[in-house]
């Protein structure tokens, strides 16, 4: 899938699915879960015990459906590298590192990372990025998308941690393109409940459709 197109499904979806867990069974079983309430962008964290084993496993799995699938929490360019070779539509860093910038680049591979300061952002965007991740966004909560956009509204921010079904709307009035979601989404997972984590799923993209419409 090319680097245009993997943008325009993010944009589209508007919600991505940041999946954590304690093995790669329970990682696996939130994706699916994710996935039947209805999110389409899994984000499968680095930080998962046998990541790329998961990661192989969900990109054979979702091949051909309308499931996109990247990685996240990439730290360095070997860590990106490895992850476009397995199939990796998108790269997601929890900061901004230039050379994983430039790798993702070259490889035509959407790459997001994280950022906290307006300086990084003008960094992100110097060297093409499409969407830059606001990390960690609970810090200061929806007016901090814009306050970024004040002085760059030509950036398009996703804000990444805190975000919630009750605060979506926020966070969309805000401006931001598209928000990620880890914890709040897959907190059932703890307890095997992944029924929970499906109901959801389907209540953040119910959240996000209506705060986009009512924006």
């Amino acid at each position: 899938m090319k680097r245009e197109e993997v943008l325009n499904r993010i944009k589209e979806a508007g919600v991505i699915a940041v999946i954590r867990g304690d093995s790669k069974e329970q990682a696996i079983k939130c994706i699916d879960a994710a996935a039947k309430g209805g999110i389409k962008i899994m984000e499968l964290t680095m930080t998962v015990p046998n990541p790329m084993e998961m990661l192989k496993e969900a990109v054979e799995k979702y091949k051909g459906t309308d499931v996109v699938v990247g990685c996240g929490t990439v730290l360095d360019t070997e860590t990106a590298r490895i992850c476009i070779l397995a199939g990796a539509q998108f790269i997601v860093s929890p900061s901004l590192d230039v050379e994983t910038l430039k790798l993702c680049n070259k490889y035509k591979v959407l790459v997001t990372p994280g950022v906290m300061t307006v300086r990084d952002a003008i960094t992100a965007l110097e060297y093409g990025v499409d969407i830059i991740k606001v990390f960690p966004a609970n810090l200061y909560g929806p007016s901090v998308i814009k306050s970024f956009r004040g002085p760059l509204p030509q950036g398009e921010f996703m804000p990444t941690g805190g975000v919630a079904v009750e605060n979506i709307h926020e966070w969309v009035n805000a401006g931001a393109v598209v928000v990620g979601t880890g914890s709040n989404l897959t907190k059932g997972a703890a307890t095997g409940d992944y029924a929970a984590v499906e109901n959801e799923a389907r209540r953040f993209v119910e959240a996000y459709k209506k705060a986009k419409e009512n924006r």
